[in-house]
């Protein structure tokens, strides 16, 4: 028996001809709830010709009407028809009608109810895969996307001001979706603070693109929930649909995009490419060699002078962390840094860079300094005061002669504990300095809130000062600025004579670069020494 009466102008012959090989029922229903096409499996599961019937005519025991049940993408509802009991799932609007999938019911406790997150009320993980399978499965028909959203520093909304504020910020988040999203389209919540979005009828990709701007833009406005101002941004991985993609294709997909949405700095949307599959492979083995590296003691520490202007001696060294690869060669910091900071291995890395340092410091003459750079994922860990005060009695080396430089990086997230965090190792004698200065838009705050030592200026104004004008000015005032506050200022990335002879005008007290000395290993630290 052919499936239904619907010409093939409203449903192609090629579509007809898929969705006549199905084993389980489709059925196509139009807005008002009416049958407009059944399968032939649709057909002999549920009692012969049924198009022109209406929904209610076909599952008179149904748990919602149909029209709540049509708005609920992506839902699963069982339903009873002569005896069997099926699930059935809603699929995506399209200019045919509304296409519904039902499959027999196997567990006969199934209850009667639509799959939705009992916080936010958006569908969930499992009616997300049945809404997007089913999407695919009419890829004759449309194209969908799938939009991955993350929210960013929303761990630090539930530490700081707890899981209640952090529910009602994920339910103001999931409104915020979904007033960008169109009625066809599937929302989902499939984790903590993870959201999918199951874009249908995607004409173009600039259709795509232009859903997750909104989503980044919308979701990452200021929340005011029971007198908190609380700020949040977000992440989108976007994944378009293919000939032949399934459902796990494009969540997999998805979530790459996402991956390189946040790498790219966070709050801004990213589209799956091709690309992505042989980047995430490299960064697996670099997290796999990096992994052996810390294992196999393959870092070393090379030591690079600062001087002191006045006197024009070495005062102290910065240890910088090598690479030296078995094969691949030397790997610079600016690749594998960021990895051990995505994985969380630099808090061990760090924790060997500042037991080596210390060590290694105590074979310098006193007063001779060592300066250690450390993360802001060190600071977010709660183990830096121990990492510290263990380096220091292991080596035996006086605080005053431990140096830690801090970006400000590690300040814009939870600011209130890094700043305890900074009492407590000024507490213990050691030298704070702020590394990178002016890079940032917050480092003239951040100089009220902790005295720090020494501030550092950043290479770029160094070397752009010789050419004059802002840039100059710019170099000025900050030096102006530390001596006012009483701060040592180290001007980095002094590589001419001419630059060097430019920062003892403006009356910087110390000077680090290529001019004054290389990063050596420690077998050549004594060159620099009286």
């Amino acid at each position: 028996m052919d499936g239904g009466t619907i010409e093939d102008r409203e449903i192609g012959a090629f579509e007809r001809s898929v969705l006549e090989t199905l084993a389980h029922p489709v059925l196509v229903f139009d807005g008002s709830g009416k049958v407009t096409y059944a399968n032939a499996a649709g057909q002999a599961s549920l009692g012969g010709w049924i198009v022109g019937l209406n929904f209610v005519d076909l599952f008179p025991e149904a748990p919602e009407p149909f029209a709540r049940l049509a708005d609920a993408r992506g839902s699963h509802v069982v339903v009873c028809k002569a005896q069997s009991r099926f699930t059935m799932i809603f699929g995506a609007a399209s200019s045919y009608g509304l296409a519904v999938s039902l499959f027999p019911c196997l567990e006969p406790t199934a209850t009667l109810t639509i799959e939705t997150d009992e916080l936010t009320g958006l569908r969930k993980r499992q009616a997300l895969s049945s809404a997007l399978e089913l999407a695919l499965d009419g890829t004759a028909w449309q194209s969908v996307a799938l939009h991955c959203l993350d929210l960013d520093r929303f761990k630090i909304v539930n530490d700081t001001l707890g899981h209640g504020i952090g529910d009602l910020l994920l339910k103001k988040v999931a409104d915020r979706i979904r007033s960008v999203c169109r009625k066809d389209d599937c929302v989902a919540r499939i984790g903590g603070d993870e959201f999918v979005v199951l874009q249908n009828n995607v004409g173009q990709p600039a259709d795509a693109e232009k859903l997750a701007a909104r989503l980044v833009d919308l979701v990452g406005r200021t929340y005011v929930l029971s007198g908190h101002t609380v700020n949040v941004s977000a992440s989108v991985g976007v994944a378009l649909s293919y000939p032949g993609a399934g459902a796990r294709d494009l969540l997999r997909n998805g979530d790459l995009a996402l991956l390189e949405a946040k790498r790219a700095g966070r709050s801004r949307y990213r589209t799956f490419e091709p690309g992505m599959d042989a980047a995430l492979r490299d960064r697996r083995e670099l997290e796999t060699e990096l992994r052996r590296a810390l294992a196999l003691k393959q870092f070393e520490l090379h030591y690079q002078p600062f001087l002191d202007l006045g006197t024009d001696r070495v005062i102290g060294f910065e240890a910088l962390i090598r690479w030296e690869h078995p094969t691949k060669g030397r790997i610079s910091p600016i690749d594998f840094i960021p990895m051990a900071e995505e994985t969380g291995l630099i808090v061990k890395i760090g924790e060997w860079v500042l037991n080596t340092a210390c060590t290694t410091a105590m074979s310098w003459p006193d007063p001779i300094s060592v300066a250690v750079n450390v993360s802001p994922v060190q600071f977010q860990s709660d183990g830096l005061i121990d990492a510290v005060t263990t380096a220091l009695a292991r080596s035996g080396l006086p605080p005053h002669r431990l140096e830690i430089e801090i970006t400000e990086g590690a300040l814009l997230d939870n600011t209130d504990s890094v700043l305890a965090t900074l009492h407590a190792l000024r507490d213990l004698g050691i030298q704070i300095s702020m590394d990178d200065f002016g890079t940032g838009y917050s480092s003239l705050s951040y100089l009220q809130k902790f005295p720090f030592n020494k501030i550092k200026i950043d290479r770029s104004f160094v070397q752009a000062a010789e050419a004059g004008g802002d840039n100059e000015a710019i170099l000025k005032a900050i030096a102006g600025l530390g001596v006012s506050l009483g701060m040592a200022i180290t001007a980095e990335g002094v590589e001419t004579a001419e630059q060097l002879d430019l920062i003892r005008s403006e009356h910087c007290t110390h000077v680090q670069g290529y001019l004054t000395g290389r990063p050596v290993p420690s077998s050549r630290v004594s060159d620099f020494l009286p």
